[in-house]
């Protein structure tokens, strides 16, 4: 690890507002600590970043010393990619108000805020806009990757609904990114990730949503995966955009609100919503609730609370994956069941989202991200404690990958994988559109300051803006 001279840590100090904290402080080892415990990595220094001055600043500090830099805000990134190594880690938490403009439906929303901060502020008014259905997820990293959430379906993701960002470049400019300002990178941030600079504000979108909605989840044994997954999937072949489900494998939790007989049981669930009336919600979920779940908890509830509902928790090394299907044919649905039956421990799952409705709607011209179109996307979430068990958690989620490579599109979500290669990384936006992107990033960031993130290398020869 590099040993900054303290002449360049004072003058960090004296620049920053949020505070500078070197190795063996508790707010540096705070900002070490991610959502995947398997990512270990020793910065140089974080700097708390309480302003875009104190963004500007610490670039300049990693600029003239040549270190590496990432930005933390929710710290959720699987692949560990809020921390770098000998660099200068950008802790933006500080930057997390959330500012409501009801009358025009925007939220302005700072680079460092989580989920659970916006969709509090948004439905004081009765709106939100597509979140992470975690709610300790960062808003932007969520975003800038494409965010899928349950409003999905109805309002388009989350990078959809984003409408400018203010952003420090490489070179510590300031900049704004709108219809009218830098069009060209606002298409890009719309699902092309953190390569591009440090996002302090976001501008998303908001839409008529609740706060009273119908959702929740059910659960039955594991033996009704099969005519589960049907149900499902003839929910949502016809299904409104305004309804979203997803269904999971999972471990049923040992809890008193769980049927005895299901308490650390293998088990079932279909959970989600519907982003409209109440009583219209309920008639779309009869027959999926008609089929005799162990315990059916779909409810009047607000869309807050079922955003926060199924928060996966901290404190566990995760490893996750995804492949997309245009269908839940026969073939896969067998596939899919005899995988789970070996699915590990509780808090492991598998999760298959039910995409379609607007998100798939939105073009090429308004957004990179391609890999929008199928119809499911399976997503093995493997979450564990002990070291000894990586192995076997770690082949379990690339055997579904294995099982269904012949039945996928071949498509990439960036925010449901770990670092899986260049290779997926241009699955998720298509070679044109990748080009386009590799084009803008050689113009905002040509040596690759940024590159903690889904990396996208500059293109030779771009022209600056």
């Amino acid at each position: 690890m590099p040993t900054l001279t303290t002449t360049v840590v004072d003058e960090l100090r004296l620049r920053l507002r949020g505070g500078v904290h070197l190795p063996g402080e508790a707010e540096y080892a705070d900002t070490c600590e991610l959502f995947n415990t398997m990512i270990v990595r020793q910065p140089a220094l974080v700097a708390r970043c309480a302003a875009p001055d104190d963004v500007i600043a610490a670039l300049d500090i990693a600029r003239r010393h040549d270190l590496p830099v990432a930005v933390r805000a929710g710290g959720h990134s699987v692949a560990g990619l809020s921390l770098c190594d000998d660099g200068i880690v950008l802790d933006v938490r500080a930057m997390d108000d959330v500012d409501v403009d009801p009358d025009r439906r925007i939220a302005r929303v700072g680079g460092g805020a989580t989920w659970a901060q916006v969709d509090a502020a948004t439905q004081r008014h009765g709106l939100a806009t597509t979140g992470g259905r975690v709610s300790t997820t960062g808003v932007a990293g969520l975003t800038l990757g494409g965010g899928s959430g349950w409003l999905e379906r109805k309002h388009g993701l989350a990078c959809d609904n984003l409408v400018a960002a203010e952003l420090v470049t490489a070179d510590g400019r300031f900049v704004r990114a709108d219809a009218d300002h830098h069009p060209d990178l606002l298409w890009a941030l719309r699902g092309g990730g953190g390569n591009f600079g440090v996002v302090t504000a976001l501008e998303l979108t908001l839409h008529p949503v609740g706060p009273e909605v119908f959702g929740g989840l059910a659960l039955w044994p594991v033996d009704r995966g099969p005519e589960l997954l049907q149900r499902f999937r003839d929910t949502m072949r016809s299904a409104p955009d305004g309804l979203s489900l997803a269904l999971g494998y999972v471990t049923a939790p040992d809890e008193n609100d769980i049927p005895t007989d299901l308490r650390g049981r293998p088990a079932v669930l279909i959970a989600g919503m519907y982003a409209g009336d109440v009583d219209e919600g309920e008639a779309l979920l009869a027959d999926l609730r008609a089929a005799g779940p162990a315990l059916d908890a779909f409810e009047t509830t607000t869309y807050a609370a079922l955003n926060s509902s199924l928060d996966d928790p901290p404190g566990y090394r995760n490893w996750w994956t995804a492949e997309h299907l245009d269908d839940l044919t026969p073939e896969a649905i067998t596939r899919i069941h005899a995988r789970a039956q070996d699915l590990p421990g509780e808090p492991a799952q598998l999760f298959i989202v039910a995409w379609g409705g607007e998100m798939t709607r939105v073009g090429d011209d308004r957004s990179p991200l391609r890999a929008r179109r199928e119809g499911f996307v399976v997503h093995p979430l493997l979450l564990w404690s002990d070291p000894a068990d990586d192995e076997r958690n770690i082949a379990h989620g690339r055997a579904y990958r294995d099982d269904l490579r012949e039945l996928a599109s071949g498509d990439a979500y960036l925010n449901f994988l770990g670092d899986e290669g260049e290779d997926r990384r241009v699955a998720q936006f298509g070679v044109e559109n990748h080009a386009r992107l590799a084009e803008i990033k050689a113009a905002w960031d040509p040596e690759n300051v940024f590159s903690a993130n889904q990396n996208i290398r500059p293109a030779v020869g771009a022209a600056a803006p």
